[in-house]
């Protein structure tokens, strides 16, 4: 699978402006290429600044990328987490099998860029959407889509848009299974099979398969919580393996799961199903869908996923995943002698899966922040750093601070063009690129 490179290569000739958060007026009017020609670094750039780190982004993808293939899984990244079309065509040089994508409008980007198998993990009855996929597919014989559908309504809602479609289309739909007090998808086996048996009579749809998010069944590694996930993951193994038994699949068929929190359970429970060799008559890929692996965090992911150092060994992967963003926030106020106002806030960082986590100063020192200091609150525009007692020195109005994140997919939403340094442990790291992002 491909991606335009020309296209994405063209973003190098963006011209730089304020509408770019963090870059200094230096930047404006100069391409991006040219204004990495410049060599800048960290410190040339404005407060605050949300970075990714090259490094670390280089080590997650070979790690992902080898663990899923030695699994014996394909790999589609949800390129919602990043929404930068430079990442993803990383993911799919690295090998992955395509990219997944939330919404239709979010399609129609990956599309703009040349993006050639895509699946939508959701449902798709926008009308103005759907007739839109529909045309692509008359028009690009090489186009692969699927989205999915969780229940009879969606399957003639979509029927009914599809009329004025071009003639000979038809949409591949995975029946999508839920789970009790879980998301969207079908809450039983039987009405899931309800569905996919509509979808199999459909004469404008095709079933292509069958997918689900356990990621929204269980929020830790509890044995319960692991325990609803391997159930969840079961039952979809069941309806596909129905389903191919019953003849309902038109030769190949694709089974997919899998966020950033339970990989390891994707392959336990599903790795096994697959038959891209089709020896029993139905072609199974199983395809894994997480995205957050290549960004990761120092918050979230990094004490749910298995691909972090204490899952290694048990997951057969050969390095764990590393933080590859990072906040830099300046110091603008000290009002008290244990509070630290910097400039970074909800409209700059993530705050959904907890707050940032300061690490460490900025500068050619690079000092250590004193034991104790937590972020206890974010405002829209700034961060409240509480010091612990004795620490009224540290911290001073100017500084810099390194604030580890949580959650990548809240993180890049905020930021149009992302400064990617070449090693955010460096005393001065250098800026070696942007990424833009298109949400």
């Amino acid at each position: 699978m491909a991606l335009d490179n020309g296209v994405v290569t063209a973003l190098g000739g963006e011209r730089l402006g304020p509408q770019h958060k963090s870059l200094p007026p230096a930047a404006w009017g100069l391409s991006v290429r040219e204004y990495l020609a410049t060599a800048p670094h960290l410190d040339d750039l404005q407060t605050p600044v949300l970075t990714v780190d090259r490094a670390a982004v280089d080590s997650n993808l070979a790690v992902m990328a080898a663990w899923s293939r030695q699994a014996g899984v394909r790999l589609a990244p949800h390129g919602k987490t990043t929404m930068s079309p430079q990442l993803w065509r990383e993911q799919l040089e690295a090998g992955a099998w395509g990219i997944t994508l939330a919404t239709v409008w979010q399609v129609q980007v990956g599309r703009s860029f040349g993006l050639d198998r895509i699946m939508l993990a959701n449902a798709l009855v926008d009308p103005i959407g759907l007739r839109w996929v529909a045309d692509e597919l008359a028009n690009d014989p090489d186009f692969e889509f699927y989205c999915w559908a969780d229940g009879l309504s969606t399957v003639r809602e979509m029927e009914r848009i599809l009329e004025s479609a071009p003639e000979g289309v038809r949409v591949p739909v995975l029946v999508e299974l839920g789970g009790p007090h879980g998301r969207t998808g079908a809450r039983t086996l039987s009405e899931a099979y309800e569905v996919a048996e509509a979808i199999h009579d459909s004469a404008r749809l095709v079933l292509a398969g069958v997918g689900g998010y356990e990621g929204a069944l269980a929020h830790d590694r509890t044995p319960e919580g692991l325990a609803a996930v391997r159930h969840y993951l079961d039952e979809l193994g069941i309806l596909h393996q129905e389903l191919a038994s019953q003849g309902r699949y038109e030769g190949r068929a694709i089974l997919t799961a899998g966020g950033s929190a339970y990989p390891d359970l994707v392959v336990e429970r599903l790795a096994g199903l697959a038959d891209e060799e089709g020896a029993h008559g139905v072609s199974t890929t199983v395809v894994l869908r997480s995205g957050a692996y290549l960004i990761h965090d120092d918050g979230f992911y990094s004490g749910i996923s298995p691909l972090t150092a204490g899952g290694v060994a048990l997951t057969g992967a050969d390095r764990p995943l590393r933080a590859g963003m990072h906040g830099w926030a300046r110091s603008v106020s000290r009002p008290e002698p244990g509070l630290a106002l910097l400039d970074a806030g909800k409209r700059d960082l993530p705050f959904d899966e907890g707050l940032p986590v300061p690490q460490r100063m900025a500068g050619p020192a690079v000092q250590p922040l004193p034991a104790g200091a937590v972020v206890t609150a974010l405002n829209d525009q700034h961060t409240f750093l509480r010091l612990p007692e004795g620490s009224a020195a540290a911290v001073p109005v100017g500084s810099v601070v390194r604030l580890g994140l949580s959650h990548p997919c809240t993180a890049f939403d905020k930021w149009r063009l992302i400064p990617v340094l070449d090693d955010a442990d460096a005393e001065r790291p250098r800026v070696v690129d942007f990424l833009h992002t298109f949400f």
